[in-house]
């Protein structure tokens, strides 16, 4: 994944640097800019069993701010906002391995540094027993549901 750069963000910003587990590392520019999902909009995406994306919906496109070939074929973890802990990542990822459906509440980073809040729903893709991928649905986030997880949020690692 590509930094992101100074000349794609609105505003102010501040930088973040994260290290992921395969020991790269990627600096994202976060602003204080929020989009709210459009009440009765899904965001749909698909992902290989690595979390790589093959397929997005309209909704995800607009909500991301990103262009559809920039992101196919990236990890889903492109929109990953610092203010996620990784621990609800990690219980994701255990969730969905298995088999069980995911549910929880996610701050996501757009490609102009701002974000936007959703709450997900995270499926395992499942043919002839194996599971092949995975299908994430998000829908707009309740903003007492959102304080919640704020709250909740930093308090995790």
């Amino acid at each position: 994944m590509k930094n992101m750069m100074p000349d794609e963000i609105s505003g102010e910003y501040r930088e973040h640097t994260f290290k992921y587990h395969d020991n790269t590392e990627r600096t994202v520019l976060i602003t204080d800019i929020e989009t709210p999902l459009p009440e009765g909009r899904l965001i749909v995406s698909r992902t290989d069993l690595n979390g790589v994306i093959t397929e997005v919906n309209q909704s995800f496109i607009e909500m991301s701010a990103y262009h559809k070939d920039e992101l196919i074929g990236q990890p889903h973890c492109i929109l990953r906002h610092p203010d996620m802990p990784s621990a609800a990542f990690s219980d994701l990822w255990e969730t969905v391995k298995k088999g069980d459906k995911w549910h929880g509440y996610v701050k996501n980073l757009r490609k102009d540094g701002g974000f936007y809040w959703v709450y997900a729903t995270v499926i395992a893709n499942v043919r002839k027993g194996e599971i092949t991928g995975f299908t994430s649905v998000r829908r707009r986030a309740s903003r007492s549901k959102i304080c919640e997880a704020e709250a909740l949020y930093k308090t995790l690692q």
